[in-house]
């Protein structure tokens, strides 16, 4: 079992000068140790969960025990050797999991908590949002995409709120937990360079021994959620997704890795599309090894799975988001791609192709096979994530909504260059192949805009708003922005002094709402000065604060999620 970590007692939190970090992930500024004032510093402190029965020990022969003895000691010679140089800021945990990125350990449900303000009456169900949180100290490199998937649940019952957080039992988090240590790679953090290949050949090698079974998934599920089919669903683009139930009383519990009844065999992407209307589910898989390279494929809205469709790339390209439309999908193939060979040279597997010309595909739903799909070059964009699309039949055209990042690759790897996120309309022309791109905001106006969303219930149709978050300064979140897509207009809601938070949540006041906007904003807030966080509601129509939750315990700021009413959740599988 591993000790509690403070920032007092760990070499790697301890911040012994200030520095400015440009271009990771993250822009920080951490102190010297002497000036850390907060009423509740960050600790690694183990969750709840390790001390129990979950961490009984593997049973293993007298040839195991010594393979393992084998294979640690060569891997502290690595991380020794490999800690002789300063770790790339896109890897240093010392940066990456800095401050209110650091992670929490697990909460059970707390009930009636204290509310400022009203919470609206028709906000009944559970909001929950997942985030990267490590379970063991960061042994080496460690990107902040690396950790292990916790999700953060808000019920709401007839006016009161209850607060739980919970990890994502994944069989990686299983295995490491039994085992009392990280042992799984890093595939941001540790998978570069020649280390980065010693790491993979001792992970193999333990496998070989039976020391760890990589046969069952090697993914965190920190990324995105979507509920379908009964069940709330966690991912990440790495594994299959995981099957998490919603208790009566608030909490989570992990119940299985869902291959959705055996129908699917490889990983899907952490941003799968629902369409509102059919209540289809449409999603992507991509393999960085071997071909194909890229799939396509959907889910009925009784769960049964398409076939695959094989999407034409020249090369495993980075595919973390795309978009649908009432009767296209819209892939985007981009300009960062994935390299192995480049670890054979010292680098890092993610690259920016500078001589790639980014394209985007559109695809009818139910093609058969990827034959028919039309491409149209869109120089120098690369789109994190997509926003929403829609077709314009009179001209021929789709529109696609993103935020376009420059450097392309600055969430993975070091620049110089200061990181800009443009929300953008793009409009790709079905007849002649060709797109334009333009800003959506004036130069006046223009923010970094990353994580949000559309209303859910307008997906793939003409859509008015967008709720972005305000990416200032980068990496933290200081508010979120409401965004006429047709105008340009901005509406900004800031969270507070020292208040930073993630992605806005849309949630419709009813289904059948006929204004676009008529609903409220969710968002989990820390406030870095009194080091507690809460919930803000924030009416989307008047961009006013309705309510604030008191939360009992800090929520580090995380990545995506969704709401599941009280009808979805009393008809959980």
């Amino acid at each position: 079992m591993a000790a509690a970590v403070t920032p007092s007692s760990s070499s790697w939190v301890r911040h012994k000068i200030t520095h400015r970090t440009n271009c990771s992930l993250q822009t920080i500024h951490y102190p010297m140790q002497s000036t850390i004032q907060k009423p509740k510093p960050p600790s690694f402190t183990v969750p709840s969960t390790v001390k129990k029965e979950k961490n009984s020990k593997p049973q293993w022969s007298f040839i195991q025990k010594a393979a393992s003895l084998a294979l640690d000691a060569v891997e502290n010679a690595l991380t020794v050797h490999e800690l002789e140089h300063p770790l790339p800021k896109t890897a240093d945990p010392r940066v990456q999991i800095a401050g209110n990125f650091s992670p929490v350990p697990e909460q059970p449900v707390r009930q009636r908590l204290p509310v400022a303000g009203k919470i609206p009456e028709s906000i009944q169900g559970v909001y929950v949002r997942n985030g990267a949180n490590p379970l063991f100290e960061p042994t080496a490199g460690h990107h902040f995409f690396d950790g292990d998937g916790m999700i953060h649940a808000v019920q709401f019952k007839d006016g009161f709120a209850s607060y739980a957080c919970r990890f994502t039992e994944t069989q990686r988090l299983v295995q490491e937990r039994s085992l009392g240590r990280p042992v799984f790679p890093k595939a941001i953090g540790e998978l570069h360079g020649h280390t980065g290949i010693a790491r993979l050949m001792l992970f193999y090698a333990r496998g070989m021994f039976g020391l760890v079974d990589h046969s069952r998934g090697t993914g965190v599920a920190n990324a995105g959620l979507a509920y379908f089919n009964n069940r709330l669903l966690a991912m990440s683009e790495d594994d299959l997704p995981y099957h998490v139930h919603v208790t009566t009383s608030g909490d989570l519990e992990t119940v299985e890795r869902y291959n959705f009844d055996e129908q699917l065999k490889s990983t899907m992407i952490a941003h799968p599309k629902i369409d509102p209307i059919s209540g289809e589910l449409f999603a992507l898989s991509y393999d960085v090894i071997q071909k194909p390279y890229l799939k396509y494929f959907r889910f009925s809205n009784n769960g049964h799975k398409s076939e695959d469709v094989e999407i034409p790339v020249s090369e495993p390209t980075m595919m973390h988001d795309f978009a649908i439309t009432e009767n296209f999908v819209i892939v985007p193939d981009q300009q960062v791609v994935f390299k192995m060979s480049e670890m054979i040279r010292g680098g890092s597997p993610v690259v920016y192709d500078k001589e790639k010309v980014s394209r985007f595909g559109v695809l009818d739903k139910y093609a058969k096979d990827g034959s028919s799909m039309k491409w149209a070059e869109v120089p120098d964009c690369f789109c994190f994530h997509l926003w929403n699309a829609w077709e314009e039949p009179e001209t021929y055209e789709i529109v696609v909504i993103g935020s376009c990042m420059t450097p392309p690759d600055s969430i993975f790897n070091e620049c110089d260059e200061e990181l800009k996120s443009v929300l953008s309309e793009i409009r790709l022309n079905l007849k002649t192949g060709n797109s334009t791109r333009r800003p959506i905001m004036s130069e006046k106006d223009q923010v970094n805009l990353e994580a949000g969303m559309v209303n859910r219930n307008k997906l793939g149709r003409k859509t008015s708003y967008a709720y972005l978050a305000i990416a200032e300064p980068w990496p933290k979140v200081s508010g979120f922005a409401k965004v006429d897509l047709f105008t340009g207009e901005v509406n900004k809601h800031f969270y507070g002094d020292e208040k930073y938070g993630g992605e806005p949540f849309f949630l419709p006041r009813d289904p059948n709402c006929e204004a676009e906007d008529d609903g409220y904003i969710l968002a989990f807030v820390h406030d870095e000065k009194a080091w507690k966080s809460e919930l803000q509601i924030v009416n989307a129509m008047t961009m006013k604060l309705e309510a604030t939750i008191k939360l009992p315990s800090r929520v580090p700021y995380g990545f995506h999620g969704t709401f599941v009413s009280a009808d979805d959740l009393a008809n959980q599988a």
